[in-house]
Parts: C-alpha cells; sequence; structure tokens
C-alpha cells in the first residue's frame, strides 16, 4: 500500500491531543453522598468505565480512519519496469483487391462457397491473415509490434509497441482498397526499415503478407528494398497468400453475389529473394491451413532480451477508510445516546 499524501499524517499529532483532552474531560454531575469513598478506603479498585470507553474508542478509530483517507491510500498491482525476453517486429499486411479472393478446394461448388461465406466458415484472404496475426501477436506478449498496411502506398497503422490492444484494434479495422488498388512490395519494406533502424533490440524482423507481384513503379524497386532492409540488419519474412485456382465474390447487377475464377499473377521468385537477401524464409500460404503452419514457423523466432516499462494499475482504497470511519462515528454515536448513555 501507497500514501498519495503521507505528510497528512501528522494531524494525528493534534487529533492525539485532541483524544487525551475528550478522555480526561469529565462530565457534568452532581455529587451526592454515597459509599464509594468508603470502598475506596477498604481497598476496592475502580471498575472500568465502559459506557465512556466504547464510544470513546469508536469515535478515535472513526478519526483515525478519516486521517488515513485524507492520505490517499492506494495499493498498485505491477513493478514500474520488468524485464522479458522480446524482439522488434513490423507486420506489413497486403491490402490490394485481390485479397478479397477466397481460396477454397477445387471441388467446392459455388453455392456451397455462397453458403460457408454467409455462414462465417469460410473467409477470403485478408481475413484468414487478419486472424493468424491476431493470434501471432496474443502468444507474443513480450515482443515490440508494429503493423503496416500496403497497396499502392504504404499506411503506417502503428508502430512497434507493447499495447497490444490497440495493435488488435487497428488490425481487426483493416479491410480490402482502404488505401489503393495496386501493389507495391518495396514501400512497406523501406517504411519498417525505417522504424526498425534506431531500436535497440539486438533483432528486428520484417514479415510480410502479400498475395500478388509488384505493380507499383516507386523510386526503388522490393530488390533495392531488400538490399536496404539487410543493410539496416532488418530480417524478411514474406508469406506468399493464396492458390493458383482461387475465387473471389462479385455483387451482381440484380443485387446477389456471383463467384468468378480469380487468376494470380504470383511472383513466388521475388518473395524468395526478399527473404534469402536478408537470412530470412519464405512462406507458401495456399489455404488457411498453411496460412496457420507459416506463422507457427515464424513464431519460434530467436528472442533477446530487454526491458520494458509496465503500467501500474492502482486500486484506491481511501473509499474504505471513509466508509469505516463514518460508520465508527455512527455507531459510537448511537450508543452513546441509548445503552452507553451516562446518567448525571
Amino acid at each position: 500500500m501507497k500514501l498519495e499524501y503521507p505528510w497528512l499524517l501528522l494531524l494525528f499529532i493534534p487529533y492525539a491531543a485532541v483524544l487525551y483532552y475528550a478522555w480526561t474531560l469529565h462530565a457534568p454531575s452532581i455529587r451526592v453522598p454515597g459509599l464509594a469513598p468508603f470502598r475506596r478506603a477498604a481497598g476496592n479498585h475502580r471498575r472500568v468505565n465502559w459506557r465512556k470507553l466504547i464510544p470513546f474508542v469508536l469515535f478515535a478509530l472513526g478519526g483515525v480512519s478519516m486521517i488515513v483517507a485524507l492520505a490517499q491510500p492506494r495499493e498498485g498491482i505491477e513493478e514500474i519496469r520488468s524485464k522479458a525476453d522480446g524482439i522488434d517486429i513490423m507486420i506489413a499486411i497486403d491490402l490490394s483487391p485481390s485479397m478479397d479472393a477466397i481460396d477454397a478446394p477445387p471441388n467446392m461448388t459455388d453455392t456451397q462457397l455462397i453458403s460457408l461465406l454467409q455462414r462465417g466458415t469460410l473467409k477470403n484472404r485478408v481475413d484468414t491473415a487478419k486472424e493468424e496475426i491476431a493470434r501471432f501477436i496474443k502468444e507474443r506478449p513480450n515482443d515490440r509490434i508494429g503493423l503496416i498496411a500496403f497497396a499502392s502506398l504504404p499506411y503506417v497503422i502503428c508502430p512497434p509497441t507493447l499495447d497490444h490492444a490497440f495493435l488488435l484494434a487497428n488490425l481487426e479495422r483493416l479491410s480490402v482498397g482502404q488505401i489503393g488498388d495496386g501493389t507495391g512490395i518495396a514501400s512497406p519494406i523501406a517504411s519498417a526499415v525505417k522504424r526498425l533502424k534506431d531500436s535497440d533490440a539486438k533483432s528486428r524482423i520484417l514479415v510480410l503478407f502479400t498475395d500478388g507481384s509488384n505493380t507499383v513503379n516507386g523510386q526503388i524497386s522490393p530488390r533495392d528494398a531488400g538490399k536496404l532492409a539487410d543493410t539496416f540488419e532488418t530480417t524478411i519474412y514474406t508469406v506468399g497468400i493464396g492458390s493458383r485456382s482461387a475465387r473471389i465474390p462479385v455483387q451482381s447487377l440484380l443485387g446477389g453475389v456471383v463467384i468468378q475464377t480469380y487468376s494470380d499473377e504470383f511472383d513466388e521468385q521475388l518473395l524468395r529473394d526478399l527473404a534469402g537477401m536478408t537470412g530470412g524464409r519464405y512462406y507458401r500460404a495456399a489455404d488457411a491451413k498453411g496460412m496457420a503452419q507459416a506463422m507457427s514457423e515464424i513464431n519460434k523466432l530467436e528472442k533477446t532480451s530487454v526491458e520494458q516499462p509496465v503500467v501500474v494499475n492502482w486500486r484506491e482504497l481511501y473509499p474504505y477508510f471513509c466508509w469505516f470511519g463514518l460508520g465508527a462515528i455512527l455507531l459510537g454515536f448511537c450508543l452513546r445516546q441509548t445503552v452507553c448513555l451516562r446518567q448525571p
């Protein structure tokens, strides 16, 4: 327990003086002849005056609780800093229109595919990737992880962070077609390297998810971006999403859904080269099962020790002291006016 204003405990000094004065103060009374002097002379000891003591103790406890409440006691759950194992990771996910395709088994009919889509059993490429990325993030609580979405241009959704709740919330909001129609692979690599190059972690990782080939002619080519990553010691793991015979749902003029065959232009060699030149690996994820397997293997990356800040969650305790103090004072008052009432 910690006191926010411990100096307020100095109020105990004047409060002790007030209690001493209240205890020694004699209540108004009428003196009448009695047998008490003779009993004292005979050696009898004075009895404890419970009618005076019990309300006095309750009032004293109530005042003590109120002073402690003013000092604002609180209880912390976590330490200020902690040490854990982790690495810095950037995740880049493709949001080009082709990520809306569905990698269903070849023998599945269009009717079955539409039914599974409506029930949520079957998902498109981007939703499958988001699901596996979310699982990957949850399994690495000690890693600083960032997120980049890209299509024609890259967009940094979140820099490397330990606030994974914020990261997952932004991941969930991503959808196909938000940032263009093309697929620029060089720009997200360069953007990730920029975010990671000043990191103090010994290992810097980029995991790139895409289902197509580079269709954007930027200032640098994808392989030049790969060399840049290698220069700044950033390892690239590439995940090629999709099968050769995918299908994509399209809205018909009548308001229904029509399934069309989608032909991939998959540049597998480029993804292999990007991973190879930085010491990483290329993974092929033809469907949801392949995606899960690829993420499971990437999850076995090496780890290094880093120091990370941990937010302290405080629980305020002063309300409990306030209620106890008020209860003690109220009980003392009630007893003083009833069973502990002193007759003059």
